[in-house]
């Protein structure tokens, strides 16, 4: 079997992440790998339409393997609409099926719907969730573009995590490098 080392490592998330979990980490890609260039990626939440999402009642979905088992109290979703947003809406009271079932189990969800599968049933129960729900706009951090799969009664803004500019151009680069050292261009 031909193993080969990492040229580059992307340290991510270095803006929201705690310094002393940044240097472990890098402590160990540096003990791993000591010629892998690394890259501290820095992590941001992009709104395709923020001023939809301003002063408004909002209703916020999240990743539900990230906020329900995951244990995480939020995700980009939140922290896109939590400066911006008039109000963030509970969606406990407007949950069905499934879904205030989970509630139930993962108590530490308040200001959050988690979108907890993609079969037939959960996305009937996630559409008439949202659309019970008294709010003005959908704010949506989920990996998938619910509109795809679902009809809300409500606008629904979709956010995405990017790397940002930076980031971005420094990935550009070695991967130029790359294609440039092994004759790809």
């Amino acid at each position: 079997m031909n193993v080969r080392a990492a040229d580059a490592v992307i340290i991510n998330k270095v803006n929201t992440a705690r310094s002393e979990d940044i240097a472990l980490v890098r402590k160990n890609v540096e003990e791993i790998n000591p010629n892998a260039k690394i890259i501290d990626g820095i992590s941001t939440v992009e709104a395709e339409d923020l001023d939809m999402i301003k002063g408004k009642k909002v209703l916020v979905i999240e990743d539900g393997p990230t906020v329900t088992h995951g244990g995480m109290k939020y995700g980009a979703g939140m922290v896109a609409a939590k400066d911006v947003a008039g109000e963030i809406v509970d969606p406990r009271p407007f949950a069905v099926g499934s879904i205030k079932e989970m509630f139930k189990k993962y108590t530490h969800l308040t200001n959050i719907l988690p979108a907890i599968g993609y079969g037939k049933k959960q996305i009937s129960e996630l559409e008439e969730t949202i659309n019970n729900t008294d709010c003005e706009v959908v704010v949506s951090g989920t990996p998938i573009n619910i509109n795809r799969v679902l009809k809300s009664t409500k606008p629904i803004v979709r956010i995405r995590y990017s790397v940002g500019e930076t980031t971005a151009k420094e990935l550009e680069d070695i991967v130029d490098k790359f294609l440039k050292t092994h004759n790809l261009l």
